[in-house]
């Protein structure tokens, strides 16, 4: 059968169409591949590496994510686990969520088990906390719109959405629940008023405003101008974005939040809490000691040996007194000396090292007996 001279041209003219073709497709390819190379070669040679400052700021937001991501998955998880109907419905759903929730149990314990053997690496009698020389890890904000407003002062927005307006109310209210706790947990025996005084101590703006410092929270703030310059405001202010930095680790961590600002804040007041919980009923070195050593005409003086220390962060004064007796032929001699969170306390510890040491009391006590015998 013949074909017709149409069908015949485009029979023969085939091959030559696909030569062309293919030589068209191969000059595009080359072009393309030249193209390549020169913005390969143009990209390489204006993109600098990344610095480490960019590195660790892409790794703390990696990290801040993936915090997030768990955060919400145990949530759900949570949820669906305590929907019957749901999961009474849907059996392999069941399942899964099982070995999800026991999946995310093993990496708690994991992490747990992880911190307890570094704390036991630690030398005998060391803690964590009292091991680091500076305050508690700051917990984070795993929200950025809570933790620009936690440092916004009111007066620069009307919206108290996007400032720590409302923060440091809720803020407030958990910082007192948690030191209320930790009281009554550190001293069962305690009455309700010196519970209150206790608490009070922690929860003050000055003790606030002290940790605030501590982890330069004022550098952050962004407040109205000039607002600083009156002190007993600033200590309100500081007090407050404290109080708001609290309220957003805690909101912004539906599951975890609240366990690590009271880990925080339990770590922040553990060293203020050193011996405040005595009452005067234990304060009874000093009165064993006059008992011991005094008598008409003779003195003991209660001195204050330097000038009281304030420890950075811990919002608390710590006082320094040295106990010396003047009589029985000696003239201000020093039989002890102590510190504390009050004078009292301190002088208290002075009369009880005096106390401790047993032979020069007993020397003291021969001299007063002897004395008191010739009369």
């Amino acid at each position: 059968m013949y074909k017709t001279r149409r069908e015949t041209r485009s029979s023969a003219d085939q091959p030559c169409d696909e030569m062309s073709s293919k030589r068209s497709l191969d000059a595009s390819s080359g072009k393309h591949h030249g193209d390549r190379e020169k913005r390969h070669k143009t990209k390489h040679s204006t993109v600098s590496l990344p610095s480490k400052t960019d590195m660790n700021k892409e790794n703390s937001s990696k990290e801040r994510d993936s915090a997030i991501c768990l955060s919400q998955l145990k949530q759900h998880v949570k949820e669906v686990k305590n929907n019957v109907t749901v999961l009474e419905a849907e059996p392999d759903l069941a399942t899964a969520i099982s070995m999800l929730d026991a999946a995310l149990n093993r990496r708690d314990q994991a992490i747990k088990s992880h911190n307890e053997q570094n704390s036991a690496d630690l030398p005998t009698g060391t803690g964590r906390a009292e091991a680091s020389s500076g305050p508690p890890s700051l917990p984070p904000i795993l929200d950025d719109q809570l933790e620009k407003a936690v440092f916004t002062h009111p007066g620069q927005d009307s919206n108290p959405a996007v400032t720590y307006d409302r923060l440091e109310i809720l803020g407030d209210a958990y910082i007192e629940l948690i030191a209320t706790k930790l009281v009554w947990d550190r001293f069962p025996s305690l009455p309700s008023g010196r519970m209150s005084q206790i608490r009070e101590s922690l929860v003050k703006n000055e003790t606030l405003a002290a940790y605030a410092d501590v982890y330069g929270f004022a550098h952050k703030a962004i407040v109205p101008p000039g607002y600083a310059t009156q002190a007993k405001r600033w200590i309100k202010t500081k007090g407050d974005i404290f109080e708001a930095y609290v309220a957003a680790v805690i909101l912004s961590d539906p599951m975890d939040g609240y366990r690590n600002a009271e880990r925080w804040l339990t770590g922040l007041w553990l060293p203020k809490l050193v011996d405040l919980g005595l009452q005067k009923s234990d304060l009874h070195s000093k009165e064993e000691l006059a008992k011991q050593v005094m008598a008409k005409g003779i003195k003991l003086d209660y001195v204050e040996e330097k000038s009281a220390m304030q420890p950075k962060g811990t919002g608390s004064q710590t006082f320094f007194i040295g106990v010396y007796l003047t009589g029985w032929g000696w003239e201000k001699k020093h039989l002890g000396s102590g510190q504390g969170p009050s004078k009292n306390a301190a002088g208290d510890r002075a009369a009880k090292s005096a106390l401790a040491n047993t032979s020069l009391i007993a020397q003291i006590s021969q001299a007063k007996k002897s004395s008191l015998s010739n009369k």
